[in-house]
């Protein structure tokens, strides 16, 4: 491992903390389809920060 082990699962914490943030704004967007398409990414990240932050369990 690096010099800092812990901070891959620090940037997925944040990442998760973002996504949940970010649908609070979403939700307000006047147009459905880009309400939609903008769920559909914050779903990808929010994916990825769950990797990052669980991705030593085993």
């Amino acid at each position: 491992m690096g010099k800092h082990p812990q901070r891959t699962p620090f940037y997925g914490v944040l990442m998760l903390i973002t996504f949940m943030i970010a649908g609070l704004f979403v939700r307000d967007l006047p147009w459905q389809w880009l309400r939609v398409a903008t769920y559909i990414a914050l779903v990808a990240f929010a994916v990825v920060g769950w990797v990052m932050t669980f991705r030593d369990l085993s």
